[in-house]
């Protein structure tokens, strides 16, 4: 066990008082016949236990400081089958809870933890079995009132807790993230050179999963985009099935899991490795646009002040290329700029790709703090249009990089894939 994995459990516990936590991981999901998808452990739980298997459960005591584990007993059998278990025995040694039982025993042990506790935090609403399993461990509590019990009278949502613990990265989460950012910077270099006219967009797909299972990263952080041409201009495109174009751009935005970490990465470039005229003007104003973001990325600017620099040079490059007409402010306050632009400037991203920490507090927006990471991704997405000058037609770009807050600044560590219209030329035209 890593010590920050103690220190977590150790926070939330001091955050709990006199209440009990309860969090389940993930269930296994059926993907068809008597198949499974690969199985992901919840985040949250994942950040709490490091505990990857299935069926877990753990319970945090406010008032005893205790951490128990609920999981799969020892089965040989099973394991014959499916792989290795820990077991409760050898998982409270590697994880270092104070208990652990098998899962067969939760409903049982449950309703009697829950005694003379001030409160229960669970996922509450998150899942309506879970919830009612819940509701029958409180009903199990009360029924002890005739004995002196009393059951928990106050009930919250663990995961806002553990979201806010989320928000800020520990040494080793900030680790473990660069290096899902330079296998998925890696992957993206492999594609750049990789790309001709006549290949599929699959076959760009498969060059990145490629690396990234390579270097042991065995997942996507999400499903990759690869769209060529007008496919672009869809922003969760994910068919991946048609022909590249001479003459092109390749929008692509992939990044592998690592230790169960995202990285996020989108580059856009010329199928044949030749930007054209009206390519590069579009290119120019999004790679201008993420550079203004970037640059406001420092403790103690507010997420908003990222958004609205790269907002305003977005803006500024539709009028310039004659996408729209009138002032800076006057677009931006109709919002007609949305015809090209309607996605924000970033997430967070961790454990999930879209990872988890609340973006305005008591209505203003959030500051950011050393610890957090960020995406910082402006695109322009030009579909077809009467008013809209005929080269521009069907030009879709985004660029996104992860960026790290860091004490004096910030830090973008996905930044090995080049982005310039030079560095992605030259690039191409070596390979």
């Amino acid at each position: 066990m890593h010590a920050s994995l103690h220190d977590r459990r150790q926070r939330l516990l001091a955050q709990l008082g006199d209440a009990i936590a309860v969090l389940s991981t993930a269930p296994e999901v059926i993907r068809n016949a008597d198949a499974h998808y690969p199985y992901r452990a919840d985040s949250h739980f994942l950040y709490l236990t490091g505990f990857a298997e299935p069926e877990a459960v753990l319970v945090l005591d406010g008032k005893t400081g205790r951490s128990l584990l609920f999981c799969r007993d020892k089965n040989p059998d099973s394991e014959i089958w499916d792989g290795f278990r820990y077991g409760p025995a050898a998982a409270r040694e590697a994880f270092g809870f104070d208990e652990a039982y098998s899962i067969g025993e939760l409903d049982q042990r449950l309703p009697a933890l829950l005694g003379d506790r001030a409160a229960l935090y669970w996922n509450v609403g998150r899942n309506a079995a879970w919830d009612a399993r819940v509701g029958s461990w409180l009903e199990g509590a009360r029924q002890q009132a005739r004995f002196g019990v009393a059951a928990p009278a106050q009930y919250g949502d663990v995961l806002a807790l553990v979201d806010e613990m989320r928000l800020i990265k520990d040494a080793r989460e900030i680790a473990v993230l660069q290096q899902a950012g330079r296998i998925s910077a890696e992957g993206h270099v492999r594609a750049m050179q990789t790309c001709r006219p006549g290949m599929a967009e699959y076959e760009i797909e498969a060059e990145l999963l490629y690396h990234f299972v390579r270097h042991g990263a065995r997942q996507p952080a999400y499903e990759s985009i690869v769209a060529g041409g007008a496919n672009a201009c869809t922003l969760h495109y994910a068919a991946n099935n048609a022909r590249l174009n001479d003459g092109e751009l390749l929008l692509v935005d992939a990044g592998c899991e690592f230790m169960g970490y995202a990285g996020d990465i989108t580059r856009t470039f010329p199928v044949n490795g030749r930007f054209s005229a009206a390519q590069r003007d579009v290119y120019e104003v999004v790679l201008a646009a993420q550079l203004a973001a970037i640059a406001r990325v420092q403790p103690g600017a507010r997420l908003d002040e990222a958004a609205d620099a790269a907002l305003a040079v977005l803006v500024r490059g539709m009028l310039d290329l004659k996408l729209l007409r009138g002032t800076v402010d006057g677009v931006i306050e109709s919002g007609e700029y949305r015809r090209f632009y309607m996605h924000g400037i970033g997430h967070f991203i961790g454990l999930d790709v879209h990872d988890v920490g609340v973006r305005k507090n008591g209505g203003q927006w959030r500051a950011f703090e050393p610890g957090m990471c960020t995406t910082i991704e402006p695109g322009l997405y030009i579909r077809p249009d009467e008013t809209v000058p005929q080269a521009f037609h069907n030009i879709g770009i985004r660029i996104e990089d992860n960026v790290l807050v860091t004490a004096s600044g910030h830090q973008v560590y996905t930044d090995d894939v080049p982005k310039s219209i030079d560095d992605i030329e030259a690039l191409m035209q070596q390979h």
